[in-house]
């Protein structure tokens, strides 16, 4: 009787052990699980919340003989007697003649709700024959919006990430010389006017349409908010209305849920540098493979014939010697690639015939044109 409670309290404790294991790795499969999914806000941009682009034209002074030449930068020259003028110096009737100064083309972006007062990084580039802008100040340069209007002033000393340096018989450059960056170097004068909070309604649109994605994304939300509040209209567009609070508030707790993206089925090859990109989805049918390469080496090996010693006849020549080898690729074989279930499965089958980079993107190519390939394959 006494063993017979030893044997089932043992019996109890390892059904109890191996309960709390499956629970255990049940727990362990959550995270990843979670970690496989992405969070809306990375995945769409909320509509009307976007950058816009700046661009102005500006010179850049105190460059140490290594900017225009005014003579092949006409406009370098124009620009500084304009300058000038507006300064109160007249100089339309001088030859000017320095290097001390580039004219440059200077972009930034305007990231959505900037304010007035707040600074914007800057990119300076050269727009003549300037060597260098290394050590150069940006002189005051209005940036335009495409509207044609100033929305940020720039101005400051460069950043330059490289450098260049010449001898009589040598050159070394590092870095890209003329182009540099002005850190905060540009001011907001002019905000883009957007009225997020005062919306009805708030579009998300997907970065990478998709239908299932953008179904995904719906469901997500009217789980969360526990109402129909969303509604995907398009594969690339899911329209939000709040039914009640501030859109900011919303839009904080929607970007975070996390929702699983789906792909198509898609092979991206550029020919150029010998890359393949493949998605999960892609899958080939059982189909079988032959790869093979006629190969031609052809090999001269000219030898000297010489007369004997102290002959009187005969004379030096060249004497032609032409090897010739062929390799028709007899050896290979015909190789079979399975019907795939998985992107796992199509690298190892098609790694296990032994090809390249440049071999694979022909296979690939040639699987599609047979109708094996249930992809799209997009070529760079």
């Amino acid at each position: 009787m006494l063993s017979a409670i030893v044997q089932t309290k043992t019996f109890s404790q390892i059904v109890r052990a191996i309960g709390l294991v499956t629970l255990a790795a049940m727990i362990s499969l959550v995270p990843m699980a979670a970690h496989s999914a992405s969070r809306i806000k990375d995945i769409v941009d909320v509509e009307g919340v976007r950058d816009n682009m700046l661009v102005g034209y500006g010179l850049v002074v105190g460059l140490n003989g290594t900017g225009d030449s005014l003579g092949g930068s006409p406009f370098t020259e124009q620009s500084l007697i304009g300058m000038l003028e507006r300064l109160g110096v007249n100089i339309r009737d001088d030859q000017v003649s320095t290097e001390n100064i580039a004219a440059v083309m200077v972009t930034a972006t305007l990231p959505p709700f900037a304010r007035h007062g707040s600074r914007l990084p800057v990119t300076v580039s050269s727009l003549g024959d300037a060597e260098s802008l290394l050590g150069g100040q940006l002189l005051v340069t209005p940036l335009l919006g495409a509207d044609g209007e100033v929305y940020a002033v720039a101005q400051g000393a460069l950043s330059i990430g490289g450098f260049s340096a010449a001898g009589d018989a040598a050159t070394i450059t590092q870095g890209v010389p003329t182009t540099g960056r002005v850190p905060d170097g540009a001011i907001v004068e002019r905000e883009v006017n957007f009225e997020l909070a005062n919306l009805q309604q708030v579009r998300l649109a997907l970065r990478n349409p998709d239908f299932t994605t953008a179904q995904r994304i719906e469901a997500a939300i009217n789980q969360f908010a526990g109402a129909n509040i969303a509604s995907a209209t398009d594969p690339a567009t899911v329209l939000v209305r709040p039914a009640r609070g501030n859109v900011v508030d919303l839009l904080t707790d929607i970007e975070q849920l996390r929702v699983l993206p789906d792909s198509p089925a898609r092979v991206v090859i550029n020919e150029r540098t010998g890359v393949i990109v493949m998605g999960e989805n892609v899958q080939i049918s059982t189909v079988a493979i032959a790869q093979g390469n006629l190969t031609i080496r052809v090999t001269e090996t000219p030898q000297v014939s010489q007369p004997s010693p102290f002959s009187e006849q005969g004379e030096t020549v060249t004497v032609p010697r032409t090897e010739i080898e062929v390799d028709t690729g007899a050896d290979n074989q015909l190789g079979i690639v399975g019907e795939s279930v998985s992107l796992r499965d199509v690298v190892e089958g098609l790694n296990s015939l032994g090809v390249g980079p440049r071999d694979m993107i022909a296979i690939l190519q040639a699987i599609q044109a047979s109708g094996a390939l249930q992809a799209e394959i997009e070529t760079m």
